[in-house]
């Protein structure tokens, strides 16, 4: 009885209990939840896209340094990408709009800065701006690459490019320089040594050819380091397509002024293997005269695609910094890039590329260095060489007959002598 009448006593108190916390629950306020940071409410009254209407108006010179463009050349891409990124008003607020979309965006691509500085500097959350940023780069890759990042395809485009390399840098049957580049970025998450290069940094692999004026005509991101230890060349589309004949490159053409004829090739440094269809050096090894003549005349050639790494590294600075982004993020902001780089290129942009900013040759032929080597190449740097390679016998024929060219007189140039 009494057992049963303390069971009784210890149920009414843990009800009287519950029911005491259940009306503390009940008076307390539900917390107000914040839908805008009182600092963001600013956006549109202050901040750097009002600062960037008034140097379009005003200080056209400030609003190239701002965006690394003329007004016009935003505008431009304006126009080809608002219809991929505008977005809607809603009731509750106004959408970002396409020109600020933008404008985020190549300011994020010019200076590097992270986005917790963009956010502030234009008023908008920082989970935004990093959103805003990947999409439109998407966006800015799709609407330019079918013009301003294509590869040759018609032997008439490949003529053209051999052309210039020949009028410019004296090289003939020349169809582009190709090379690598790491671009460094923020260690991914549990993936290991994947992305880890023998340098003590994460990166991806930049692989790519420039014409004569620095222009980009074959890109290939995302390699990992891992494996571009082995051969960046190895793992690239190009190398696929240049084996299958998928490029449809000009058959062999006499050299000028000989009567022997010879392939169209690409030229590299050490870090790509001898083929027929692509030259690289001889090993600096007891060299001999005609083998310093070779090597002189082929690193001119090969420089345009240092300098047009060095140009794009210089004016878009994001390439200066560690890139705090996934790995597939990171090839999005760089396909931008190139895109970008391209256009401003062909259209002779002199906000972009100012005078002296690539390297340039005297009258006497000495190279001058261009005003993006004071500042380095930023986090771009070197592949380092790939494995041990046994070209073939023809290939090492061909870059003889090459050399024999080079020290004729059809082909040799007046100026040669003073600088192997």
């Amino acid at each position: 009885m009494i057992n049963n009448q303390c069971l009784a006593a210890a149920v009414a108190i843990c009800a009287l209990s519950f029911a005491v916390i259940h009306a503390k629950k009940k008076k307390k306020k539900k917390r107000r939840r914040v839908w805008t940071k009182p600092h963001l409410r600013g956006r549109g009254q202050y901040g750097l896209e009002i600062l960037q209407r008034q140097l379009e108006l005003n200080d056209k010179s400030g609003f190239r340094e701002l965006l690394r463009m003329t007004a016009d050349e935003f505008e431009f891409l304006l126009e080809r990408v608002s219809p991929l990124i505008s977005k809607q008003n809603t009731k509750l607020r106004k959408a970002i709009t396409a020109r600020d979309r933008l404008s985020i965006t190549l300011r994020y691509l010019a200076t590097g800065e992270t986005f917790t500085s963009l956010a502030f500097q234009y008023c908008i959350g920082r989970s935004t701006v990093s959103c805003i940023v990947t999409t439109t780069c998407e966006a800015l890759h799709l609407v330019l690459k079918d013009e301003y990042l294509k590869t040759p395809t018609s032997e008439d485009e490949w003529r053209t490019i051999a052309k210039h390399f020949f009028e410019r840098w004296q090289f003939p049957n020349c169809l582009g320089a190709l090379d690598g580049k790491q671009i460094n970025i923020q260690p991914p998450y549990n993936s290991g040594s994947t992305y880890y290069n023998n340098q003590g940094h994460f990166s991806v692999v930049l692989t790519a050819v420039a014409d004569a004026r620095y222009y980009f005509t074959y890109v290939y991101v995302g390699c990992q380091s891992r494996l571009a230890e082995t051969g960046i060349f190895a793992h690239s589309d190009l190398r696929r397509a240049m084996d299958e004949g998928h490029l449809n490159v000009p058959q062999a053409e006499p050299l000028p002024n000989m009567g022997d004829v010879f392939p169209y090739m690409f030229v590299g440094d050490d870090a790509f293997p001898l083929r027929a269809d692509l030259m690289k050096p001889y090993s600096s090894r007891q060299l001999d005269h005609d083998e310093r003549v070779f090597n002189y005349r082929l690193s001119r050639a090969r420089s345009v695609v240092e300098n047009a790494f060095g140009i794009m590294a210089n004016r878009l600075r994001v390439f200066r910094t560690t890139i705090c982004l996934k790995p597939e993020k990171v090839v999005k902001v760089t396909l931008a890039s190139l895109c970008i780089h391209n256009y401003l290129i062909r259209c002779q942009s002199d906000a972009y590329m100012p005078p002296m900013l690539a390297d340039w040759e005297n009258a006497a032929h000495e190279v001058i260095s261009g005003r993006w080597r004071s500042d380095g190449p930023g986090t771009l740097q070197d592949v380092p060489l790939g494995s041990a390679r046994n070209p073939s016998q023809h290939a090492k024929d061909q870059r003889d007959k090459l050399k024999q060219y080079f020290v004729s007189p059809v082909g040799q140039m007046p100026w040669q002598e003073n600088h192997i």
